[in-house]
């Protein structure tokens, strides 16, 4: 992929997105099995929100981290993330727009 490519790729997708840390403490933590778990939500429940892969933050204690942003809510950093609690984030933080206090690791005001 080459700058342009990589340009118009940012810019198509600037709608609502959910990133899961897959590196190596995301994994050893599951975060495989929350990522499976967001994509058959999002698959089973017609959802249009983008799901993708991301590496380390830095947070390696709080594995698995799943980082969501939605059109006007702030862009939330959720930490120790299981099945359960994917589920919720597709509940709660993207359909219904209400935040996961008990799993918030960071908040950036968009």
């Amino acid at each position: 992929m080459n700058l342009d490519q990589i340009s118009r790729h940012g810019q198509k997708n600037k709608g609502d997105w959910i990133k899961v840390g897959m590196s190596t403490c995301g994994i050893a933590a599951g975060a495989d099995k929350v990522l499976e778990t967001l994509i058959k939500e999002k698959q089973e429940r017609k959802i249009d929100i983008l799901i993708e892969k991301c590496g380390c933050s830095g947070m390696c204690h709080a594995e698995p981290l799943v980082e969501v942003c939605v059109k006007g809510m702030p862009t939330v950093v959720y930490g120790r993330v299981d099945e359960e609690t994917a589920i919720k984030i597709i509940d709660k933080h993207a359909l219904g727009k209400y935040l996961l206090n008990d799993h918030i690791y960071n908040i950036k005001v968009n």
